[in-house]
């Protein structure tokens, strides 16, 4: 079971950090990335800077800060990691709420990007509200959700390729499906996880 565990945190990490320099060589390398991004990136390069740098600054950080091992052993870096991963989720949610008002799939695909990227703001913020309090439980069931958010950046990139072939649809059903599938699912898991752990009643 303990080889199964270590294997699975493997692949976590693999994917967390593979993601997060992905969208580090697409704000710094000009052939990485679709045409669709790129125009994107061109006409709102701060918006998408910001939510690319700052989603894998998130992704990276959190990855190791849900570590209890790591934590236990430097407190004094996982507090200074953890205003790195507030500040880098509040500008990268501020501009993916922004992006979610002009991303492709109408209005359903708006709503599915802009109410993933209100509630990532919402529960960072949760999270530095209680830790300030001292309420070091409700701080980390906030940011149990929170970076199940943040793994949205994991899943989308693997469902945008792998939606239009499973279910045998066009891209941009499969993008409005994902709006909403990319995170949803996260979350619930998330919170499936709390109630197994009995850390629900830590919310607040």
């Amino acid at each position: 079971m303990e080889v199964f565990k270590k294997c699975g945190y493997g692949i976590f990490y693999f994917l967390a950090l593979g993601v997060s320099i992905y969208a580090i060589l697409f704000v710094t390398v000009d052939w990485v990335g679709s045409e669709y991004l790129k125009e994107k990136f061109s006409l709102t390069p701060l918006a998408m800077y910001l939510h690319m740098v700052g989603g894998s600054i998130a992704l990276t950080i959190g990855a190791f800060q849900l570590n209890s091992r790591l934590r236990a052993k430097s407190i004094k870096l996982h507090r200074a990691l953890g205003k790195v991963y507030v500040t880098a989720v509040l500008l990268s949610g501020s501009a993916g709420l922004y992006l979610a008002t002009n991303s492709m799939g109408g209005i359903v695909a708006h709503f599915g990007f802009g109410t993933m990227a209100v509630l990532w703001l919402f529960t960072v913020s949760m999270a530095f509200v209680q830790i300030k309090k001292g309420n070091v439980n409700a701080h980390r069931y906030w940011m149990i959700i929170n970076y199940s958010l943040t793994c949205s950046a994991i899943t989308l990139r693997l469902y945008l390729p792998s939606f239009p072939w499973l279910f045998n649809v066009d891209f941009i059903t499969s993008y409005i499906a994902i709006s909403w599938v990319a995170w949803v699912p996260n979350v619930l898991v998330a919170q499936l996880y709390l109630l197994k752990t009995k850390r629900v009643n830590y919310a607040v």
